[in-house]
């Protein structure tokens, strides 16, 4: 009982402010490094997708009610007192967000990071690049490592983790989970004996 006391005290303190709204010079700088992805992409575009992903951002702090530093949300979250905000949660929005502009000229991609790492946590972000690009190729855009502020990174400079693709790892799971070969199609699709395999 003095555990869960002791726990519930360290994380009412840790309540803070909410994360402060984007500047406009952080959505210009955002929207320069995704037009710099490559000359096919749409100057419109970029400048949109980095509007859309710094508003949504702010939106999704509003939402999941964000005051604390990531672990500390998180363990809010696990403990039924915050309603979102994994970095999971993050990933998926942002993802969900952007691809309902259907940008012609630029895609979006799920990463996972330390997915085999006992001692780590993994970590899950959303990355947008060129049309027709990898996503080591394009731009990290994570509102979850700095609680609600987006930190956007070239997936190739992101000194912090090592990411890999959501697909990729999906199927390792499954065939760790299920013991038979899954397969990766070239959109990203994995099949598990020959069935599409659709992960939540």
């Amino acid at each position: 009982m003095r555990c869960i006391a002791l726990v519930a005290a360290l994380l009412l303190a840790a309540c803070g402010a909410p994360p402060p709204p984007p500047q406009p010079d952080e959505v210009s700088r955002l929207a320069a490094a995704i037009r710099a992805l490559g000359p096919e992409v749409d100057a419109e575009e970029a400048a949109r997708a980095a509007r859309v992903t710094y508003t949504h951002t702010a939106t999704l702090a509003r939402q999941y009610r964000i005051t604390d530093p990531p672990i500390v949300h998180n363990t809010k979250v696990n403990m039924g007192l915050k309603p979102r905000g994994l970095c999971w949660h993050w990933a998926r929005d942002i993802e969900d967000r952007l691809k309902a502009e259907e940008f012609q000229t630029l895609e979006m991609h799920r990463a996972i990071a330390d997915p085999d790492n006992a001692l780590l946590l993994e970590h899950s972000t959303a990355i947008i690049s060129a049309q027709g690009d990898s996503f080591n190729k394009g731009i990290v855009l994570d509102p979850w490592r700095e609680g609600g502020r987006l930190t956007w990174v070239p997936t190739a400079q992101d000194d912090e983790y090592d990411w890999e693709a959501r697909s990729a790892v999906m199927a390792r799971k499954l065939e760790r989970a299920h013991g038979q070969t899954v397969t990766v199609t070239d959109d990203q699709r994995l099949l598990v004996a020959g069935r599409e395999y659709v992960p939540q």
